[in-house]
């Protein structure tokens, strides 16, 4: 029986690789460096961690009432005075939903042309995350594609055909909100997912995204990313606030009088999202635009193995 997920027309087949090969040729920058930060990260197979068919070693346990004699390892038991089972790693393929925020507020970045914006560094770690998946056989799906998880290769090109679209956009200045908000109903029960936003927006809305994956079975990570401007707070004097959208504005003239209270609403905006995930089975952590990409990509494709 075939796999949905592929097409095994030959007629089919030369045209969706005839068209991935188009698609891949005009998305070299960011398809390159996912892949690219994929390779630095040095991983080993992602296994499940537990016993099932697969081809991997697990462990050697002693032998259990209902274990048949076929399962026993003889070498093994012949050193010792008990009989042991050879067990291998559950490997069946699991479903990972990725959400890149696209709200305008993601747009920002405190130094042009030093860094990229937040939104920038969440496509690539959406895509470089894709990227490890894909190669270790899950199954893959982008929030904005509106379709299920699928494995292979093939997937890495629809998804980055997906971020590229979004990256069009931007460019074209589209109608976006001011803060987006993840959506639970688009991730299918029992699977993973990771969400990588700025999260500054309606925490009620983070809180109902999250508790309804929680109810739908689903697992993941939240990775919060900030541009360092965001963290520190470097201004003083006359200033204007505004939102990237220009919905908010705020004019002061002692700004620095506003660091300590800004300070630690973003504190308490961290410690809220830390405990929410805490609730829901979820992992969190931020990341700085300034901060190598690398080390967001370990803690993402980390928290996927530690939320089996």
């Amino acid at each position: 029986m075939s796999d949905p997920g592929h097409e095994t027309h030959p007629a089919v087949g030369q045209g969706l690789r005839s068209r991935a090969e188009g698609l891949a040729s005009a998305l070299p920058p960011l398809l390159a460096d996912a892949e690219h930060l994929a390779q630095t990260v040095l991983l080993g197979a992602h296994g499940r961690r537990r016993s099932g068919m697969g081809d991997e070693f697990w462990q050697y346990r002693p032998l259990a009432v209902g274990d048949e004699a076929r399962m026993i390892d003889w070498r093994r038991s012949a050193r010792s005075d008990m009989h042991f089972v050879r067990e291998k790693e559950w490997q069946a393929a699991q479903s990972v939903m990725l959400w890149s925020d696209e709200a305008l507020s993601m747009r920002f970045c405190g130094a042009p042309g030093k860094r990229g914006s937040k939104g920038e560094r969440a496509r690539l770690l959406a895509l470089a995350t894709s990227v490890l998946l894909v190669r270790a056989g899950e199954r893959v799906g982008l929030a904005r594609m509106d379709a299920p998880p699928r494995s292979g290769p093939l997937q890495l090109i629809r998804i980055a055909d997906a971020l590229a679209a979004a990256i069009e956009a931007e460019a074209a200045g589209s109608a976006a909100p001011d803060y987006g908000a993840p959506r639970a109903e688009i991730l299918p029960p029992q699977s993973r997912a990771v969400f990588i936003s700025d999260f500054l927006g309606d925490f009620d809305k983070a809180e109902a995204a999250l508790t309804g994956a929680a109810d739908r079975g689903v697992r993941g990570a939240m990775l919060m990313v900030l541009d360092p401007m965001e963290e520190d707070f470097p201004f003083d004097g006359r200033t204007i606030f505004e939102s990237m959208g220009g919905s908010l504005a705020h004019e002061t003239r002692k700004a620095g009088d506003l660091r300590d209270r800004y300070l630690a609403r973003l504190a308490e905006r961290k410690d809220r999202l830390e405990m929410l995930a805490r609730e829901t089975g979820w992992l969190f952590t931020s990341h700085h635009t300034d901060e190598p990409a690398q080390k967001a990509l370990l803690w993402l494709y980390g928290a996927l193995e530690r939320g089996h």
